[in-house]
């Protein structure tokens, strides 16, 4: 028996049949971590890093909505959701390092982790791209789901994970 839910018993990739599941309110969270060089802190004003684009976390977050919102589009196989909300916050913590946090939540018969994935990955990418002027020396350490709540399982890890 196959584990991959989206290759069929051919091999073949495939989209996951969710016709026959129940509809329940899901909301997953994910982290990206990107660590930011001196050079680049050094430009935090007021809670936001100004540029000559406009303010960096603020555009991130615009980017991160947008970006989940259109994950059907990015991913092959995930299907097209509308979600019912998308939040995504970005704080800084003592390693020199921003944390972005993408929820998204939508009540349907599939989930919304990659939603959230691409919401906190395309927010980092937003970072980079618009500190890159500053320095090249910033790192996207990571993107992980946090939280997924609704489905068939639910899953908590430890922030520290």
């Amino acid at each position: 028996m196959n584990d991959l839910t989206h290759i069929d018993n051919k091999g073949r990739a495939n989209m996951v049949d969710v016709s026959e599941k129940a509809v329940t309110k899901r909301t997953a969270i994910a982290r990206s971590i990107v660590y930011l060089p001196d050079a680049v802190l050094e430009q935090l004003v007021a809670g936001d890093i100004q540029t000559k684009k406009g303010a960096v976390f603020q555009t991130a977050i615009i980017a991160g909505i947008m970006a989940a919102k259109k994950t059907g589009d990015l991913i092959p196989l995930c299907h097209p959701l509308g979600l019912d909300n998308c939040n995504v916050d970005i704080k800084l913590n003592d390693e020199s390092e921003v944390e972005i946090y993408c929820t998204a939540t939508i009540t349907a018969k599939t989930g919304i982790e990659m939603e959230a994935l691409v919401g906190a990955s395309i927010a980092a990418l937003t970072i980079y791209d618009m500190c890159k002027a500053i320095s090249h020396n910033i790192v996207i350490k990571e993107t992980r789901l946090i939280e997924k709540t609704g489905g068939k399982s639910d899953l908590r890890r430890a922030q520290q994970d």
